[in-house]
Formats: C-alpha cells, structure tokens, sequence
C-alpha cells in the first residue's frame, strides 16, 4: 500500500479515514472517526467494486455477520457501500494482535497457548453451532481486547469475498501456511477452522509452523505429509499435550475432534493433567530471544498501537490460479446456500484417500525452484483434468500482470505487473529470478532485439527505464511523457525505442543515453497510444490508440504514411508479421483485424472472443496469430483465413498480454488474475 492508493482523508459513510493500519489479501483496514459522534471505529474496505447484484450479496452477507454476538467475536457496527466499494465498520481495538504479540519464531508457553486456544475455540465453536465457518484462523486475525481477551476478527470477510465476482482473484479463501487439506480443494468445513488453530497452536509451542517452503510444497505437505512431530523441537513438551495437537491435525476430518470445543477442552485436560505428573520447564519452551512478559506465563501486555502489522503480518492469501486447479468439478460439490454456510456430508471423500487432482498437484512439487510467488509445475500428460497444453503457471507477481516478453534466445522471460516490479526468469521452469523495482505500476516491457537491455514503463508517473538485463543495472532514464506510458517498442537494431502514453504523444529515445530523438503527437485529437509496433525492416512503427485508430508512420521523423479506422472500439494491441506486408489489430470492439500494410485494406476479421481484445502476436513463421482477451481466453488461428486452432482456458480473469517464444513453440500468457501462464504449442 502506498500513499499514492491510500484512502486516507476519505470519508466512507458516517465515517472519516484517518489513518491505513494495514493492508491483507481481501481488505485493507483504517482507522476511522465517526464524523459526528468522534468514536473511533475500525473501517474495513474490501478490494471489489461491485455491481447491483453483488452489493445484494454483500449485503446479505454482512447481515449474516453483524448479527454475530460473542465477546471473543470483534463486532461489526455498521456496514455498507460507497461507490461500489464494500466496506464495514468495527470495533477499533488498539492493543494489536497475536502476531505482534508473539513474532514469528517466538515460542509461547503452555499455559498462555491453551488460554488463547480456550477462548478462539469459545469463539469458533458459537459460529460453528450457527453453521458459520471462519475460513482464515491465523495469529493475525487474533485481535487483544481492552481487557486482554482475545477477540477474533474478520469472521466471514473471506467468505463475502468469495461470493463476488469482482474478487474471485480469491477464489478459495484462506491462507496457505494454515489452510486444512479439505479446504485447499475448496471443500471447507467446520473441521478445517480447528485444522487451522491446532497450525497456530503448533507454532506458538515450538516456534514454527509444521509445512514451510514454496506454495505448492506446503499445499503438497498438508495433503500428504505428517507434521514434523513436536518433541523433536520441544523435548519437554508432555506427549499428551503433543497427541491432542496432532489429532486436530488429521488429514481426514473426520478424524479431528468432533468439535472445535472439544479440542480445546481436551488441550486443557492433557495440560493439566502432564503439568501434575511432570511441570514444564519455561525456560525451554519459550524463545531466548523473546522479551514478552508473557515468558513467564502470564496474560499481562503491553499495549500495541495498530490492529495490523504491515511490515511483517500478513500473510499471503491463496493464489487464484491454484483455485482453479485444486477446485473439485462442479459433479463432485454441493453448492452451499450461503458462501457462509458450513454443509459436511457424511460422505464426503477422507483427506486420507485424497483425489488425483490433489496428488499430482503434491507430486509436482519434487525439485522445482521458485522465485517470489513460485511456479506450479505441471504435466498435462500426467494430468489430463489440466487444462490442455499448459507447462506451468508462474505466480511471482502480486497483482495484475501487465506485459509478458521473451528474450531474443527464448532462454528467459520477463513479466511486468501492477505490484510495481518486474520479474525476469528462467523461461524453462520459472526459477532464478531477478525482480526489478525502480517502477510504479509496470504497464509494458520489452527486450532489445541484441539481448542486452530490457525497457520497461510506469503507468502512472510516465517515465521509461532501459536496464541491464542481466543485472537489473540502469542504463537510461526517460521521462518525457507527461502521463503513464502504455507501451514500449524496440528498433530492430536496438539503437531506439519508442513509448507511447495517455498524454497524446509517442517519443522515439536513443537506447544508450536516454536522448529523446523526436516526439510524435496526433494532431487530430487528443488520444492515448495504447500499443506500438516497429516493423522487422525498422522503416515504420505502427500505432494503436484510444480513438479506434491505428497509423502507420516512418519511424524517422514520425510522418505518417496512412491510417486504418477499421475498428469501432478503442485499439488495445498491434503486431507486424514478419514480412511486414499484414498488421493484426486488436480492439475493445471484440475483433482482431488482419490489414494489408500496403494498401490499408482489411483482409479478414476474426470473430472467435467475446471480450475485448488486449493482446495480439504473430507465431515466428508468420502462420498464425494469437491472441488474447477479457474474456480469459488465448486464442490461436491461422493467420491467411482466421480458421480457429485451439483455445487456452487456464486464467481465471482477464488475458493482458500473450507473447510467442522465439522458436514459436510455446506461448506465454499473462493475465489480471496474477499469473503468467506457459502454453506448449502443438503443431
């Protein structure tokens, strides 16, 4: 979060934003004041904009939680949406939350982890008994009340999230380092909150989680392996205490306690009871490097000023594209009344006998290096429920991916996103990554045609940086636009490139000091230059811009040879074969036209999406195009005809940018759902 996005000084309802606390995958979290009565109150503003049908679901979803009342339950105090923005209104409780309680590595002892477990389980098991599940138990959602209770919060936030369609980039929510296995493959249950607190209780007496490592190795570990057991790193800890935490653990629900309650309860009793018998020493339990007073086993605290810790205490929420591949077909689950709505069934499939899907899914992580986010590294031939074709699925960006290039030597590729960062990778496996952060929003890239240097722009601030590709060394810094810049073209000499911005104007740069040669601006009318091309013999650049236009000018001295006004919607992409004889445009209009560069004429329309078109490329041979769009599709066609050839389906949201490898055998995708996905191309 940047004070760029804040909302800070807003006012949303009856309340003013004072102050960002901290940001999580659903939401972020501010200080407010209630403009009249000057009670201060913690404002949550979910990531969505919804449309009428979906604010009736918010709406009827926060009901469902406003009515919620327990004292170790945070209550909402109002809610509603502003502009489409969903947001809620709840206690402001200043004194923190577990995590900054206890920091990661931190051990606690017992007495304090069956105390906080108590009270949790208290919390978890009156929704439970109203068929409500929480979805994200964690240290983070584990709020300290005015008199050192423990109250829980955001109870359900997951869950409206889930039930709209502007986040489904949340597909199945939770957090990964505590998700249950039946709730990695979108079946949770009541079952899985208490899966998740016996992790937290697991951390909090030994001081580490029981699965660590990448996304996919820990999703594959709690599928299929036993948590490390706890007196290898507590000898001292009693056995009994040490079995309860692993039943709560089981694979198969069913083999858990039959209540969230009762697990605490049995906590208590195996506590007491090996306290009796054998006291723990304290000294050995808890971290030396701890300065809590709750070392010494008491509840008193110091006082923590934010609900939420954005340096270090949020963790990640379930990729989307990892939704899309553990999610069970629609055959095989029920689908519930409410988002909210626990429904086990007795017939339900134990985690211990775990599905195909799951176990190619574990199986697939063996040996793979990861960088950011990682890589799922999957096998349709091994797994033909997969998506045809599909190689891996990157998952290093944040947010929307924005621009996705191939190295000249197809060895490497480089995404940009609106995390701010561009990634460079390993185009075989998406290891041994280099991310570049000197941006603001990323909004196109591109690789000198020698190698050497990658450019890439901001969307927001209007500069353009030329770095070294190997090292991420900046070798140039343009900032002549006035606005962001939308797209980035390289000469095919490498000696220039081109950039094209929001404010009217394309500027051709010297690529070895960042000189501006000369700068291009429509006369006619005020657009924005959404896309550019420079054609293979480097005589022209060809333009795509928000006025349903697209020219064709000599890249010398920016003069133009003709215009096409084929499209009747604003123009997103542009490509030149390789020949130089056709130009493929693609538009919000739904079409992508394939034009004669020297007579202007349209040679054919493709009529294939049923979204806007972003993206356009031509396969190195020139035979066919691909193409991409809002509708979450990649599609590739012959380019003579616009005879259809296959179809890619893996993105859950919008396809920003496909881009063909040098030797045209694989096609890589990057979409608004955060992930660049690598297609194989099969003749």
């Amino acid at each position: 979060m940047t004070e760029r996005d804040s909302r800070e000084g807003q006012q949303l309802g009856n309340y003013r934003l004072e102050r960002l606390l901290g940001r999580g995958g659903f939401a972020e979290v501010y200080l407010g004041q209630h403009i009249r009565l000057q009670r201060a109150a913690a404002i949550k503003v979910l990531h969505a904009s919804l449309s009428q049908r979906e604010r009736e679901d918010f709406q009827r979803e926060a009901q469902i939680i406003a009515a919620l009342d327990h004292p170790h339950i945070v209550r909402i105090l109002d809610f509603d949406v502003h502009n489409g923005v969903p947001f809620l209104v709840m206690d402001y409780l200043p004194n923190g939350t577990l995590r900054q309680r206890h920091h990661k590595g931190e051990c606690v002892p017992l007495p304090t982890v069956v105390s906080y477990i108590k009270q949790v389980a208290d919390a978890l098991q009156y929704a439970h008994d109203q068929r409500l599940i929480h979805r994200d138990i964690k240290p983070e959602n584990m709020l300290v009340g005015r008199h050192n209770e423990i109250v829980l919060s955001d109870f359900g936030i997951a869950a409206i999230a889930h039930s709209t369609s502007s986040m489904t980039s949340q597909a199945s929510a939770g957090t990964i380092p505590y998700m249950a296995p039946e709730q990695i493959q979108a079946q949770a249950r009541a079952a899985s909150d208490q899966y998740a607190l016996a992790i937290v209780a697991y951390e909090w007496l030994c001081g580490e989680r029981p699965f660590e490592g990448t996304y996919t190795e820990i999703f594959a570990k709690h599928l299929m392996t036993p948590p490390p057991p706890l007196h290898q790193k507590v000898p001292a800890l009693p056995v009994e205490v040490e079995q309860v935490i692993l039943t709560a653990l089981e694979k198969d629900p069913k083999q858990r306690f039959h209540r969230v309650q009762a697990f605490a309860k049995a906590l208590e009793e195996a506590s007491r009871t090996a306290q009796k018998a054998t006291p723990i020493p304290v000294a050995e339990t808890i971290s030396p490097h701890s300065s809590s007073p709750l070392a010494a086993g008491g509840l008193t605290v110091p006082a923590v000023k934010t609900v939420i810790d954005t340096n270090s205490t949020l963790e990640p929420s379930l990729p989307p594209t990892v939704a899309m591949l553990v999610s069970p077909t629609p055959q095989s689950q029920a689908v519930p009344a409410s988002p909210l709505v626990d429904t086990p069934t007795e017939t339900s499939t134990p985690a211990r006998s775990l599905s195909r899907r799951a176990v190619i899914i574990g199986l697939a992580t063996a040996g793979v290096a990861t960088v950011g986010g990682g890589i799922w590294w999957l096998s349709a031939a091994t797994h033909p429920d997969l998506p045809r074709n599909l190689l891996y699925i990157y998952s290093g960006h944040t947010d929307n991916v924005r621009a996705v290039v191939w190295s000249p030597d197809g060895k490497r590729i480089a995404s940009g996103s609106a995390d701010w960062t561009v990634q460079v990778w390993d185009a075989a496996n998406g290891s041994h990554g280099l991310i570049y952060n000197e941006h603001d929003e990323v909004s196109a890239v591109a690789w000198s045609p020698d190698g050497k240097h990658i450019a890439s722009s901001g969307g927001v601030f209007g500069k353009v940086y030329v770095w070294n590709a190997a090292n991420g060394n900046i070798i140039a810094t343009c900032d002549g636009h006035s606005l962001g810049v939308k797209a980035v073209a390289w000469s095919p000499d490498s000696k220039y490139f081109a950039s094209g911005n929001e404010d009217n104007t394309v500027h051709v740069w010297n690529a070895a000091n960042g000189a501006n040669t000369y700068t291009y601006a429509n006369s006619e009318r005020a657009v924005s230059f959404n896309a550019l091309a420079w054609s293979q013999d480097g005589k022209y650049i060809a333009s795509g811009s928000s006025d349903s236009m697209v020219q064709v000018w000599n890249a010398t001295n920016g003069n133009i040879l003709f215009t096409y006004s084929g499209h009747a919607g604003e123009v997103n992409a542009v490509a030149w074969s390789r020949d130089g004889k056709y130009i493929a445009s693609g538009s919000s209009d739904s079409t992508v036209k394939v034009w004669d560069t020297v007579t202007g004429g349209t040679v054919f329309t493709y009529r294939g999406h049923n979204g806007s078109i972003n993206a356009v490329a031509w396969s190195p041979d020139g035979k066919h195009i691909a193409s991409g769009s809002a509708d979450k599709t990649v599609q590739v066609w012959d380019a003579a005809n616009g005879n259809m050839i296959v179809t890619y389906r893996g993105h859950t949201d919008s396809v920003n940018v496909v881009a063909w490898s040098p030797d045209g055998k694989r096609i890589a995708s990057g979409s608004a759902d955060k992930t660049v996905q690598i297609w194989e191309v099969k003749s």
